[in-house]
């Protein structure tokens, strides 16, 4: 064996340690809402060798990486025929994100990414970057992806940093076989798009973020709800915001849908992500809330404060002070797999059940919105643990 050949063998083994490495959850109390797990389940030395390295001796003799990862985040989730399916965004270090699915026999460790990244057909006008897809498995019968589709904002020819962002709208039955179908219009801007999983009074139901700009949601309210009557011509021509930002809270700045809700007896279950401000950028926490069974738009708990923010290492990397999540999958026996990106750099996962989930959401008090009722919150506690609660 030659030293080319002996150097490609010894990056096979390594990146096959990687693969099949066991996952444990944290030891520790933890805050009993969830289980954190000790490695991130993928980052951008998951992916495979072939995507990477040119693997002729003749062509590459030094063996270098000829196309670079940067990073692997933000994955819609579905299980789908037993198996743990996550549609992840991938960053090249050019900075281009695309889809590639990932696949897992028990939604903890050992993912694999399948051979070739997603073609995803392009709309009237093509995307320059795509990213951040949300899977909702509907009613009608179809898996539907809706992701951000960003393109440059052309009514600004001399700003490079100007975009747009809008809604792009794909459905399959597989992940392998995708159709585009036309982007949501609408009258702003519009990132973290959800499509509920089932009809409301017939038509199909949105979950929005208007905003002004491609980053300020300036006049943009939170998040947003439209029904639209054909989702081969998505149109956003009402929108009423469900869950509005407030000052002075986690979701100051910025409020918007993470993954397509989960049907409880109790209501639908819901993960967010709230944006502040901080005297070192934006910071990017998930957060819950639930909305009745009969009227979606209706919300009926929402815990104060966050639900998961990055811990650890999990505070390093590209953007610091980010957790995202845009995926999780409720499992036949009440598990779920939350599955959220650091830093916008890794790929995690935390694991809690419908009964926790809900408890969490129903019986955590609500955001007084001032001091003075956060520590009324707290003092009541504390007279309920002394027995002294009137």
């Amino acid at each position: 064996m030659n030293d080319f050949q002996s150097k490609l063998a010894a990056l096979r083994q390594q990146h096959e340690q990687l693969l099949t490495r066991e996952n444990r959850p944290v030891q520790g109390f933890g805050n009993g809402i969830y289980e954190r797990y000790m490695y991130p389940i993928l980052t951008a030395e998951h992916t495979p060798l072939e995507w990477r390295y040119d693997f002729s001796e003749q062509d590459n003799p030094h063996l270098m990486q000829r196309i670079m990862m940067n990073a692997v985040m933000n994955a819609g989730a579905i299980k789908l025929n037993g198996r743990y399916l996550l549609v992840c965004r991938v960053e090249g270090a050019d900075r281009k994100s695309f889809f590639a699915v990932a696949e897992s026999p028990n939604g903890i460790d050992n993912f694999r990414f399948w051979d070739e990244p997603v073609t995803m057909p392009e709309d009237v006008i093509p995307a320059t970057n795509v990213y951040d897809m949300r899977l909702t498995q509907h009613e009608d019968g179809w898996i539907y992806g809706i992701f951000c589709a960003e393109r440059h904002d052309d009514s600004q020819p001399g700003n490079l940093s100007a975009a747009t962002a809008t809604a792009a709208i794909a459905r399959t039955k597989d992940l392998v076989l995708w159709e585009r179908l036309p982007d949501l219009k609408s009258r702003s801007q519009q990132r973290n798009v959800v499509l509920h999983p089932e009809f409301v009074d017939g038509k199909y139901a949105f979950y929005t973020r208007p905003q002004d700009g491609f980053i300020d949601t300036g006049s943009g309210g939170g998040i947003g709800w439209s029904l639209v009557d054909d989702i081969l011509h998505a149109e956003v021509k009402e929108e009423v915001i469900i869950n509005p930002r407030h000052y002075h809270t986690i979701q100051e700045v910025k409020n918007g849908e993470g993954p397509a809700p989960l049907k409880t007896p109790q209501g639908w279950l819901h993960l967010a992500h709230g944006v502040r401000g901080t005297a070192d950028g934006l910071r990017y926490v998930l957060y819950m809330y639930m909305t009745a069974l009969d009227d979606p738009t209706r919300l009926t708990c929402q815990p104060g404060g966050w639900f998961l923010v990055p811990e650890g290492q999990e505070y390093v990397g590209d953007v610091m002070n980010v957790a995202f999540s845009n995926g999780w999958i409720a499992d036949d026996d009440g598990r779920v797999l939350i599955y959220y990106a650091t830093a916008d750099t890794r790929l995690h996962v935390a694991v809690s059940s419908l009964e926790r989930l809900t408890d969490y959401c129903m019986n955590t008090p609500a955001d007084g919105f001032t001091s003075a009722a956060s520590v009324e919150n707290i003092k009541r506690l504390i007279r309920k643990n002394h027995g002294t609660l009137q």
